[in-house]
């Protein structure tokens, strides 16, 4: 996993759904709504009342471990 291609709090979550379209499937287990894509990672995950580091943790596991 290089570094420059981690997600991370700050990120936009329109850029990263565009980026890694896996990642959608966590930004909806989470309750993001669409309305919330151009606001970053952080400010949603604190609107949710859920940790952001859980979310980016979530959202790195979608893009870099392997499916099974």
């Amino acid at each position: 996993m290089r570094f420059d291609e981690m997600i991370r709090a700050g990120m936009i979550i329109r850029d990263v759904k565009v980026k890694y379209p896996q990642t959608i499937a966590v930004f909806e287990g989470y309750g993001f709504r669409g309305a919330c894509d151009d606001c970053s990672i952080e400010a949603v995950s604190r609107k949710h009342g859920v940790k952001s580091q859980d979310v980016v943790e979530a959202l790195n596991e979608a893009i870099f471990l392997p499916k099974l």
